[in-house]
């Protein structure tokens, strides 16, 4: 009773759980694209490769938004240019590249010196989010849900059927480098809640959870959204309650909901096809 107490009391409290909630739903939606194309390693590598432009942005005193997003659809970029016209495959060019950026990044940030605590970038800090951090975040979810509405059904055939879509005469290519915008700009707005490291499992683990659950692209992507606030809000209050780091539990979270619908998903549950689907 006293975490719901305090919701209501304390400014920094609300601004953490509506922040928590948006990244949680920003998260899930595009997450269920990434992991529907084959790109989670992507997520993982643009959320580790935006670091050096987190610390640049530090360094010349503009907010960490600009510089990671910048860096990011750079990275992507990069990543796409490397498998697309040389022999190395695209898992080998993601290591390539988010490797070298988050070298990049460790670098400037020791440059950096006192300006930068490493550990909330890594890992975040929800509590400490500014009024600034809260209104990129509704922006960039603003963005991801419009854009989704708007082009749904060319998502839904290109992350289906890339040979069907283009058949359509529909430029796979741009739709490919919008999803990573957008992963970018996701990846980005959930840096002050879970950091760097820990932005994956937002993006990968409620997406993977409703993609248990159901075979529906629209219904995938509302419950994959449900599982990321809902994750949010828990982790924030086990968090709050026991005295831990804010990201890590939310992360936690989100991997137990996997795990329960891994195990008692209707169709794709392990104990509901090896012993309920018996009688």
């Amino acid at each position: 009773m006293m975490f719901w107490h305090d919701l209501m009391t304390y400014e920094f409290l609300q601004k953490a759980m509506i922040t928590s909630v948006m990244v949680g739903i920003i998260c899930g939606i595009i997450g269920s694209f990434i992991i529907l194309r084959g790109m989670a390693l992507m997520g993982d590598a643009i959320s580790h490769a935006i670091l050096p432009g987190v610390a640049l942005s530090y360094m010349v005193g503009i907010n960490y938004f600009y510089g990671a997003v910048i860096v990011g659809i750079f990275c992507a970029v990069g990543i796409g240019m490397i498998s697309r016209n040389s022999r190395v495959k695209s898992d080998s060019s993601l290591g390539i590249v988010f490797s070298a950026f988050f070298a990049l990044g460790v670098i400037l940030v020791s440059k950096a010196g006192s300006a930068i605590d490493l550990t909330q970038i890594l890992f975040g800090n929800v509590l400490a989010v500014r009024e600034s951090d809260m209104t990129i975040t509704f922006v960039v979810g603003v963005i991801v849900i419009v854009v989704v509405a708007v082009f749904y059904k060319e998502l839904l055939i290109s992350s289906f059927d890339p040979t069907m879509a283009k058949a359509y005469g529909l430029n796979t290519t741009i739709i490919h480098y919008g999803i990573m915008i957008l992963l970018t700009l996701s990846t980005v707005a959930s840096l002050q809640t879970v950091g760097v490291i820990l932005v994956v499992s937002m993006l990968i683990t409620p997406a993977s959870t409703a993609y248990l659950l159901t075979n529906k692209l629209s219904t995938m992507l509302f419950l994959s959204a449900f599982f990321g606030a809902l994750s949010a809000v828990i982790g924030l209050y086990s968090s709050f309650k026991y005295n831990l780091p804010s990201g890590p539990v939310i992360a936690l979270v989100t991997v137990l909901f996997f795990i329960l619908a891994l195990l008692f998903s209707p169709k794709q549950g392990i104990i509901w096809k090896k012993f309920l689907l018996k009688y």
